[in-house]
């Protein structure tokens, strides 16, 4: 018998520097609304949704920064998004900046389930960018000033009829990301992104390169670990500084499902059965038959490259 769980992926449109929360809350309320006539158990929006993608500017004022962080959640501006998904029993998952009550700074992502409780919270491992101003750089990314590392690992949840992982942004070019979840048996990735059209420090990699390694990483790891992937963007131009779109929704044989076809607010569904993750788990990709751990020790053992004598 399937599993079906039928995805919404809730792709956004630019945030702009001086929308507030609540602005955006209602667009998330809006596609949240969608989800629910194409009938969606879970949607799923970009990172740092709540915002404009805040690490773009140089601030070296700690009260500016922290402006950009959520101390509780659910607060104030997401409690009616969280009450609304709980009425139309959807689940939610997201990303936002998270300020600790003990002052530590991370790029989350919480999986809200169907009652709309907060049932797994990721924090972002791969920061990309830099931590001080680069006046070579075309615009800045400056992640690794305004954010910790994730300490939480890559945690899965047994959710929603199934086994569902997290990741952001950046992680997903990192195939440790996928095997990690995958050794636990993941079932399906969820995760949000804000990625430059162009990168800052290659001006002639633009969108359709960007877009091309977007997909080819996503369709990678869904594959090679027998996973759905759902990725979602923020897009479109955001204080002059536009962003790619290209969300999509990847099944377990690495193909493309649902994708995007706009840079605004749209809602990409696909119905997603879970056990068509078994038969890659079972055969070509059964880790406890065909992984050869005895020779991977470089891969925790090392960080960078050391070249052969």
């Amino acid at each position: 018998m399937a599993r079906i769980l039928r995805i919404g992926g809730a792709q956004m449109g630019a945030i702009q520097k001086t929308d507030s929360r609540q602005v955006v809350a209602r667009r998330m309320l809006d596609l949240l609304d969608r989800a629910k006539a194409q009938n969606c158990d879970l949607v799923v929006y970009p990172e740092l949704a709540l915002t404009t993608f805040f690490p773009r500017w140089y601030m070296t004022d700690q009260v500016d920064v922290d402006s950009w962080f959520e101390r509780e959640m659910p607060n104030a501006a997401t409690r009616p998004l969280f009450e609304r998904a709980a009425r139309y029993a959807i689940g939610l998952t997201f990303g936002y900046a998270e300020l600790t009550s003990d002052g530590h700074r991370f790029n989350t992502s919480v999986l809200v389930d169907r009652d709309g409780r907060i049932v797994g919270k990721y924090r972002k491992v791969h920061l990309p960018g830099h931590s001080e101003y680069d006046p070579q750089r075309a615009f800045q990314h400056l992640e690794k000033r305004y954010f910790e590392p994730g300490d939480l690992g890559f945690p899965v949840w047994r959710t929603m009829g199934g086994i569902l992982g997290m990741c952001i942004c950046n992680d997903r070019r990192w195939p440790e990301t996928y095997r990690v979840m995958g050794l636990q048996g993941v079932e399906l990735i969820t995760l949000g992104y804000n990625t430059p059209s162009t990168n800052a420090q290659k001006s002639d990699e633009g969108p359709q390169t960007r877009l091309f390694h977007h997909r080819l990483t996503l369709q990678a790891g869904a594959y090679q670990n027998s996973t759905w992937v759902v990725a979602v963007a923020k897009c479109g131009i955001e204080d002059g500084h536009p962003l790619i779109a290209g969300s999509i929704i990847v099944n377990p044989d690495g193909e493309i499902v649902a994708e995007s076809q706009t840079e605004d607010d749209e809602l990409i569904v696909a119905d997603c059965d879970l056990d068509a993750t078994v038969f890659g788990k079972e055969t070509i990709f059964d880790f406890k038959r065909h992984r050869r751990v005895e020779h991977y020790e470089r891969i925790t053992s090392q960080t960078g490259v050391i070249l052969p004598e």
